[in-house]
């Protein structure tokens, strides 16, 4: 199997210098580009001493990130189980309910909060008791991604042996198709 979980970790965190050329790899650095986008828009979308008209183009560039961040999910998801092809799952093979694709999401959104907490532990305008709060939440946080991994690995491996087997399901994210939003779609309907 080309994906393995430490590697996605060392990926999320900067310490390996690029993503292998491929397909899965490119997926998995949308994934992260998109999260880090919708990290820093959801912060911005938090400030209150700003314009209202600065927060909805905030929201609306969360609700862009946020169906580009799901499409590379489905498409790591995808990458997989063409990688996965050539294996038949046996009669016996568990369905995982969570997919590689949403772990591996999971793994990169941890590790922006990691980055996060861990420089609020680094803060030299905090008092003892915040910087120890958030030494423990970070402590919290590397366990969390170690397990997480763990299972990512384990799935993965599953997978690979046909004892373990997942499927895709499409996020549908109706805010954004304005096929689907009855606030969207409405609109024409008033303005007619």
């Amino acid at each position: 199997m080309e994906l393995q979980a430490r590697a996605v970790i060392d990926f999320h965190d900067g310490n390996a210098a690029d993503a292998p050329a491929s397909a899965l790899w490119g997926a998995i650095a949308e994934n992260h580009r998109h999260n880090r986008l919708l990290w820093a828009e959801e912060d911005l979308a938090r400030r209150k001493n700003v314009a209202d008209a600065e927060i909805a183009a905030n929201k609306r560039n969360i609700d862009r990130y946020n169906q580009k961040r799901n499409d590379a999910i489905e498409q790591i998801d995808e990458e997989l189980l063409r990688l996965l092809s050539t294996v038949q799952p046996g009669p016996q093979a568990r369905l995982n309910s969570e997919t590689p694709g949403a772990m591996v999401d999971r793994l990169s959104i941890l590790s922006l909060r990691i980055r996060a907490m861990k420089l609020q532990t680094e803060r030299k305008d905090a008092n003892r008791a915040h910087i120890d709060s958030c030494a423990a939440k970070l402590a919290r946080l590397h366990e969390q991604r170690s397990d997480l991994a763990s299972c990512l690995d384990q799935l993965l491996a599953d997978c690979a042996r046909g004892s373990g087997r997942f499927k895709i399901y499409r996020q549908f994210k109706m805010y954004n198709d304005p096929a689907l939003n009855p606030a969207v779609y409405g609109e024409s309907k008033r303005s007619s």
